[in-house]
């Protein structure tokens, strides 16, 4: 049954879901037969939806792929060490290629993008012009890029399938793709929906012209082609009002699920509805794993479950000025109805940890059940402040010194002095005269700390390879285990190797 399942994961998409784009409504299309499904654009935009669907799932960003993230970089480490193994391993840098982690998150990864390539496929049935189809066509391409772009980041070489699968034996032998021709086909789909999409979308939860140029810029920042990342970030700060792009007033307002969908800052959201999850789809647990065991507060109903829990070092390095450190970080609980502060909360809850909790989605979850079960969070994949960010990092490595890329930074921290409306004088602007290395260090820093807790970090370790900084007896999470000949990808399941022996051989170490 199990090598059934997963044959049917490489070409999922065959049952597809329709939904409202903004707070998700699940509504089973059926089993797709792409010559009599296909008959007009609104079939071609649920099949688009079916793709944006599988995101938004508990094996995928609702907790399996996103908690990998958080766990694997530097800034959030186990906290109750009796969770599942399998998240310590991810953590501590012992995992094999029998990871549950990896074993969820890999097949849904693929029915992303099994259901992008069959709305793509359909699109190329419809007899409508260009001009109507391609616009939803291209969010299939987002939706195939974006999912290949976290895959090849974390494992490197990889089956990479851009066609319709109608039968699994299509796919049985398939072999991996050297890394280097999955950025090319992320790049050719990134290129596409970005002709093709419109400047706006009626929800964030759709990708617009802007989200494509925005991931496209981050995409050769990784690789390292500067000059293409500062143009594309450049395309998007140019055209802001155009794209209907702005940073919030308030730091704070990015992770509360109930204005989230209000926002101008993001570029695309995964958007869960709360309490109304079916199966794995639309099940968010990002809350639960980050929140505070036994917590009272009232936020969610049974407190959270102390998972993943920032290293002290993180919280202590973190200049307690930063108005951005108080909206990341829980440091007080109630327990038993008194307020207690995170130095006294393993006295209160036997599984607890005596250390600041990660705030960003546990704080404001919206609709949401126990422990912060099925959440009604949009989460942010992509924010205004990113490209800021992006657009300062690529241009001090092509011209050191500018004042336009300091004017980038300026722009994040000047909002950070906004406390919830009270102007404070920090953080100040960013120091004139800096070196290209001085300004590098800051650029880094500061991705650190105006992106932390959102699944950015581990991606940065690896592209700048600083993992035996990071995880060194002086970094923000010491780990003895780390080893850069093999903890820069993670194991492809050993069970799909298994099966297919093209697939092999595993990552070097594993």
């Amino acid at each position: 049954m199990r090598t059934k399942i997963h044959k049917i994961a490489l070409y999922t998409g065959l049952v597809l879901l329709a939904f409202g784009c903004s707070d998700l409504e699940e509504k089973p299309v059926g089993i797709l037969a792409p010559e009599t499904f296909f008959r007009n654009t609104d079939d071609l935009q649920a099949a688009v939806n079916g793709s944006f669907a599988y995101m938004a799932s508990e094996q995928y960003w609702g907790r399996k792929l996103t908690l990998a993230l958080l766990l694997r970089g530097d800034l959030a480490d186990i906290g109750d060490r009796g969770t599942s193994a399998m998240r310590v391993e991810v953590n501590d840098f012992n995992m094999n290629d029998a990871n549950g982690m990896v074993a969820s998150f890999w097949p849904r990864s693929y029915a992303v993008i099994g259901a992008a390539n069959q709305a793509i496929a359909g699109a190329g049935l419809l007899e409508d012009g260009p001009e109507k189809v391609n616009p939803i066509a291209a969010q299939a391409y987002f939706s195939r890029a974006f999912a290949y772009y976290h895959l090849v980041r974390l494992f490197g070489d990889i089956p990479y399938i851009d066609f319709a699968v109608s039968d699994a034996e299509e796919v049985n032998d398939i072999s991996k793709t050297p890394e280097a021709e999955v950025y090319e086909g992320i790049i050719a789909d990134l290129e596409f929906a970005k002709q093709w999409l419109p400047d706006r979308q009626p929800v964030r939860s759709l990708p617009s012209k802007a989200t494509a140029a925005a991931y496209l810029a981050s995409v050769y920042l990784t690789l390292g082609e500067y000059q293409k990342a500062y143009t594309e970030a450049r395309y998007v700060i140019d055209n802001e009002g155009t794209f209907g792009l702005s940073l919030e007033a308030d730091f704070q307002d990015l992770f509360d699920a109930d204005k989230t969908a209000g926002l101008k800052e993001p570029l695309f959201t995964i958007d869960f509805i709360g309490q109304s999850a079916d199966g794995n789809l639309g099940t968010d647990y990002l809350p639960s794993v980050t929140g505070i065991r036994e917590d009272e507060t009232g936020r969610v109903n049974g407190g959270g479950w102390t998972v993943a829990v920032p290293h002290i070092r993180v919280f202590e390095e973190w200049n307690e000025r930063d108005y951005r450190r108080a909206v990341s970080f829980d440091t007080i609980a109630v327990f038993n109805g008194q307020t207690v502060p995170y130095t006294d909360f393993a006295n209160y809850s036997d599984r607890g940890v005596n250390r600041p909790h990660i705030a960003k989605y546990y704080r404001y979850p919206g609709l949401a059940g126990s422990n912060g079960r099925q959440s009604s969070h949009n989460y942010i994949t992509m924010r205004y402040a990113e490209v800021l960010l992006i657009a300062a990092e690529a241009l001090n490595e092509i011209t050191p010194g500018s004042a336009e890329a300091a004017g980038y930074i300026n722009r994040l921290r000047q909002r950070a002095r906004n406390r919830a409306g009270e102007m404070a004088a920090f953080p100040e602007d960013v120091p004139a005269g800096l070196s290209q290395s001085g300004f590098r260090d800051m650029v880094i820093r500061e991705r650190r700390i105006e992106l932390a807790f959102e699944f950015k970090r581990w991606y940065d370790i690896k592209r700048l390879q600083t993992g035996e900084e990071s995880f060194g007896p002086d970094g923000l999470e010491p780990h003895a285990d780390f080893d850069p000949g093999r903890d820069y990808l993670f194991p492809l399941p050993g069970d799909e190797l298994a099966r297919n022996p093209n697939l092999q051989p595993n990552n070097p170490g594993y």
